[in-house]
C-alpha cells in the first residue's frame, strides 16, 4: 500500500492583516483635528490629511466624506472636548473668583497645547474665518459663542444671588466681557504670547469683573 504524501506546509503562512490604528475613526479624526487647528481649512490639502491620518483619499471619503465634512466633524469634536474640560467647573459650587480662575486656566491649557506650538482656539482662529462663507459653520460658531455667554451669565447670576457681586451687577454684560477675555487669550496664545503674560491679562479681567482682591 502506497502512503500518500502530505503537501508541504507553507514556509511562511499568510498573516491576518490587522486594521491599522490610523484607520480607527476616532484616532484619524483626532489627527485631522490637530492638522486643521494648526493650518486652518484652506491651507490643509487632502494630501496633508492623508499623510496625517495614514488613510488614502478613498478611505478618507468613505469614513468622513469630503474635506469640508471632515472639517465640520473635527470642529464638533473640538467643541465636545472643550465643553467636557469645563463643564464641571461651571457646575460645582465655589466662589466666583475661584470659578473664573479655573475656567480661564482650563482655556489656557487648551490654547497653549500642541507639539509644534500653541494652537489657540479652533473657533476663533479657524472656524470664524470659514463662517464668513459657510452658513453651517457660521451657525456652529454662533452656537458656540452663545453657549459660552450663557454659561458665564449663569455663573454671574449665581454669584449675584449669593451676594458676591453688587446688586447693580449685570450678569449678561459681565458674561460678554468674560467671553471676550477668552477670545483675546485665544488669539494671543496663537501669537505665542507667554503664559505668564496671558495669566496677567486674565487676572486684570477678573479684577474688573468681580473686584480686586482686598
Amino acid at each position: 500500500m502506497v502512503q500518500k504524501s502530505k503537501p508541504p506546509a507553507a514556509a511562511n503562512p499568510p498573516k491576518r492583516r490587522g486594521r491599522p490604528r490610523a484607520y480607527e475613526p476616532e484616532v484619524a479624526l483626532g489627527k485631522a483635528l490637530d492638522l486643521f487647528r494648526r493650518q486652518g481649512f484652506a491651507a490643509t490639502s487632502l494630501d496633508d490629511l492623508s499623510e496625517a491620518t495614514g488613510m488614502n483619499r478613498p478611505s478618507l471619503y468613505g469614513a468622513f466624506g469630503d474635506k469640508r465634512e471632515l472639517y465640520i466633524k473635527s470642529y464638533q469634536r473640538y467643541r465636545e472636548e472643550a465643553r467636557a474640560s469645563m463643564v464641571e467647573i461651571f457646575r460645582q459650587e465655589m466662589p466666583v473668583r475661584q470659578r473664573l480662575e479655573r475656567i480661564f486656566a482650563s482655556a489656557l491649557n487648551i490654547y497653549l497645547s500642541g507639539e509644534t506650538g500653541p494652537r489657540g482656539c479652533f473657533t476663533v482662529v479657524t472656524a470664524a474665518s470659514e463662517a464668513v462663507g459657510d452658513p453651517e459653520i457660521r451657525a456652529m460658531v454662533l452656537d458656540g459663542l452663545t453657549e459660552l455667554d450663557k454659561a458665564f451669565a449663569s455663573c454671574f447670576r449665581r454669584a449675584k444671588e449669593k451676594g458676591e457681586l453688587p446688586a447693580s451687577a449685570d450678569p449678561a454684560a459681565l458674561a460678554q466681557l468674560a467671553s471676550a477675555t477668552v477670545h483675546s487669550i485665544a488669539i494671543r496664545s496663537r501669537a505665542r504670547v507667554s503664559r505668564k503674560e496671558l495669566e496677567a491679562i486674565v487676572k486684570g479681567a477678573i479684577d474688573v469683573m468681580v473686584g480686586a482682591k482686598p
